[in-house]
């Protein structure tokens, strides 16, 4: 440790107050009572977010001690997420809200900086502190008395004024960064989305308005009991492909390759036909269709690549939203989706078109992947910052 500085617990160096509790009865639509919430502290930023307030009834009585005080810290002490558990916000001015009961607030006492305090609660050291108190248990449920152990590093008052200072400026210019990073992000992928709409909404000669019924054929999956899968690959056996198989690489099943009808290769598109995802649309898996999907089968003169540049696109997004029924159990339904319209130009334009889209769409991956690294880069340095603050070494 640093000559000049101290590690003391968080209890030593801080008072702490439970938040408000109060009976469902006492919400309401709009009050002058109001209460912050573990939404009110952006997990990324941790900064307040004031986007979403509950309001309680002004015949409530909230004590000054469960209101928000400045240059205290406000903290999550229960949710339903162990990734919000713990996380913080810096009390920045006297709003009179109060917070709630699966809230808490710590206030620090003389010869600790808040905003200093505030920094060190957003650093690895003490996610790391936090993670170890539920590891290997189900608890979502933070005490005040495992908290209080937290080990403090910290130099004298105007030592960590200085840090503060560098923080807060280095931080600015990170956030700056990491917008314009996040912006350019954006735009990349929105320049490629609005060139694939230009060109399914543009026409031209030789452009035919048609259905995709069509252009394509579409066949059901086949249901097959249980007792026939297998875990293991193996000859004559193919993947049988359930929904989950399009997002994890795991528990996959195989059965008997004796369903020809029902086998996609990986130039076939795949649609879910049922459920939360009803309407999805996949391409580059090989095997054999549960009976929540659907495969299509495109009719000669129509590329592959073509159909599944427009699938992707939001103009079919769009329409998709129209056509998938049911809200406990949605559903997209073959002839919903063959009821879809397109516009098909000759061969040698879909060709054409798709190279051209291929050439952005690499484009648009090679920015991302730049931009992508950028923003690591920059929660990379913003990390190391902290380190170096409380180790003495800034």
């Amino acid at each position: 440790m640093k000559p000049g500085w101290k590690i003391e617990s968080l209890g030593e160096l801080c008072d702490f107050q439970r938040g408000l509790t109060y009976a469902k009865s006492d919400e309401a639509d709009v009050s002058n009572n109001i209460v912050l919430r573990a939404t009110n502290i952006d997990l990324t930023t941790n900064l307040l977010d004031f986007a979403e307030l509950k309001y309680i009834n002004d015949k409530v009585v909230v004590p000054a001690s469960k209101k928000v005080k400045k240059d205290s810290l406000m903290i999550c002490t229960a949710s339903g997420s162990k990734s919000h558990l713990g996380k913080v916000a810096y009390i920045d001015d006297d709003y009179g809200y109060a917070f709630g009961g699966f809230m808490g607030m710590i206030t620090p006492k003389n010869g600790l900086v808040p905003k200093y305090l505030f920094h060190l609660m957003t650093s690895d050291a003490y996610k790391d502190f936090i993670g170890e108190l539920s590891d290997g248990a189900n608890i979502n449920n933070l005490k005040f008395d495992d908290l209080k152990k937290f080990q403090v590093p910290h130099p004298k008052p105007d030592e960590q004024q200085r840090i503060v200072g560098i923080l807060d400026e280095a931080f600015e210019g990170i956030a700056t960064a990491k917008a314009n990073a996040e912006k350019n992000l954006q735009n990349a992928r929105a320049l490629f989305e609005s060139y694939l709409q230009f060109v399914f909404t543009q026409g031209g000669k030789g452009w035919e308005e048609k259905t995709l019924g069509d252009v394509c054929e579409t066949t059901q999956g086949v249901q097959i009991p249980k007792n026939l899968h297998s875990k293991s690959p193996g000859k004559n056996l193919r993947r049988y492909l359930y929904i989950s198989d399009f997002e994890h690489d795991e528990n996959l099943k195989y059965v008997e390759d004796i369903y020809p009808t029902k086998r996609v290769t990986e130039n076939d598109l795949i649609v879910v036909n049922t459920g939360a995802t009803a309407g999805k649309i996949f391409r580059g898996i090989d095997g054999v269709l549960s009976n929540n999907l659907f495969k299509v089968t495109l009719n000669p003169g129509v590329d592959g690549d073509f159909l599944y540049y427009f699938v992707t696109s939001s103009l079919f997004k769009e329409h998709q939203k129209k056509i998938v029924k049911g809200t406990a159990n949605p559903h997209m339904g073959h002839e919903n989706f063959k009821s879809t319209p397109v516009n098909i130009p000759p061969l040698d334009v879909q060709l054409d078109t798709v190279a051209k889209l291929d050439g952005l769409s690499e484009e648009t991956k090679r920015l991302t992947s730049i931009y992508d690294r950028k923003l690591a880069a920059l929660g990379t340095l913003k990390k190391s910052m902290l380190h170096q603050a409380f180790s003495g070494k800034l």
